[in-house]
């Protein structure tokens, strides 16, 4: 471990107390989690000012590790949490980390309407394609034709396009990225967590236990390597066509603009109503 990577170990991480883990050996989670506290640490954001929301699921335990502001909320209301805390405290940065079931199946409505309010908040979707800890069932975005334990001939339902969602929805900051991308990955949660509005991040991880070896791909490095192949730059995405982009995905910035967000607007509500009174 090289020095500065154990200074990042021992400034963020309950590492004291909580270790080891009880993520898979080789689940891409470990690297997200060690992305995002390299994030942050770039943002120059102290400890203090940051709320760091999940949800249940195997990413729900990413905040029990990490020396945040945190909470462990229940399955598919880490938006809802956020949301609360946001309003109640908007000088802190929150940041919500949810799997692909938590934030687009019993957490979809709550998704969709926090990307449409341009609420300041982060969410970080770990999309693995598959409920890892309760089992391998499919998920919203297990690909058609997958085997999950709830598809063992074969998944008949097509895949959510989390990122293309979150576009659609009026997030104004949303990118995607892979844990094979890390450095990349590093400056998109950056990027992310500094940007006034809804963020998004979507990234894409393996769930060899569950999804793999069902999926003839067993071994993490396997699936890890396969987001290398087909995984396809934002802009050169862009100049394919349909048939060309069939099996890959896009990763980097899909959008990022600027508009007022939730707060911005509810505080000019606040103060016309005050001077009426």
């Amino acid at each position: 471990m090289t020095e500065s990577m154990a200074l990042l170990r021992n400034k963020y991480l309950r590492h004291d107390k909580k270790f080891p883990h009880v993520w898979c050996p080789g689940c891409g989670i470990g690297i997200v989690l060690g992305s995002l506290i390299r994030a942050i640490d770039n943002t120059g954001l102290e400890k203090d000012e940051i709320v760091l929301a999940s949800g249940i699921g195997c990413s729900g335990r990413l905040p029990v590790y990490v020396d945040f502001n945190t909470l462990h909320t229940t399955h598919g209301r880490a938006l809802t949490f956020a949301t609360g805390v946001k309003l109640a405290k908007p000088e802190l940065s929150v940041i919500t980390v949810m799997g692909d079931g938590d934030a687009t199946a019993i957490g979809g409505n709550h998704f969709i309407h926090a990307a449409r309010r341009n609420l300041d908040i982060t969410a970080i979707i770990i999309n693995n394609q598959v409920y890892g800890m309760t089992g391998g069932q499919f998920s919203p975005t297990t690909p058609y034709g997958a085997m999950a334990t709830t598809a063992s001939y074969g998944h008949v339902e097509h895949a959510f396009n989390i990122a293309e969602l979150a576009v659609t929805a009026g997030a104004s900051f949303v990118a995607r990225g892979t844990v094979y991308h890390v450095r990349q990955l590093d400056r998109l949660l950056e990027k992310a967590i500094k940007h006034s509005g809804f963020s998004v991040v979507e990234i894409m991880s393996n769930c060899h236990v569950q999804y793999g070896r069902r999926n003839k791909t067993p071994d993490p490095v396997t699936m890890i390597k396969g987001f290398k192949d087909h995984a396809v730059p934002v802009a050169k995405a862009r100049e394919m066509s349909a048939e060309e982009l069939a099996g890959k995905f896009s990763i980097g910035v899909l959008t990022e603009i600027d508009k007022p967000n939730y707060l911005e607007q509810y505080a000019q509500i606040r103060d016309r109503a005050a001077k009426k009174q």
